[in-house]
């Protein structure tokens, strides 16, 4: 995995990582602008790459993962790679 944190987002990514920038903490948005829930696969690879990092359990829906921005993510979705 090593090796994956040096790639560059794709463009579904870096708008999720993108919308993490205006929110307190860097928190990571469960739907897109459309009212869809954010893939899990895009979820996953953000934390794979070292993006984004699981934040709290939601107790509602325990099977959602809420995610906030790393710093390294902070830096991916402000550079726009």
């Amino acid at each position: 995995m090593a090796g994956k944190k040096h790639s560059k987002p794709t463009d579904v990514q870096l708008e999720w990582l993108r919308r993490g920038l205006s929110q307190p903490g860097g928190k990571l948005p469960l739907f897109d602008g459309n009212g869809k829930q954010i893939s899990e696969k895009t979820v996953r690879s953000c934390i794979d790459h070292g993006w984004a990092a699981p934040w709290f359990d939601n107790p509602v829906k325990p099977d959602w993962l809420i995610c906030k921005l790393t710093d390294e993510g902070r830096r991916v979705a402000s550079a726009g790679n």
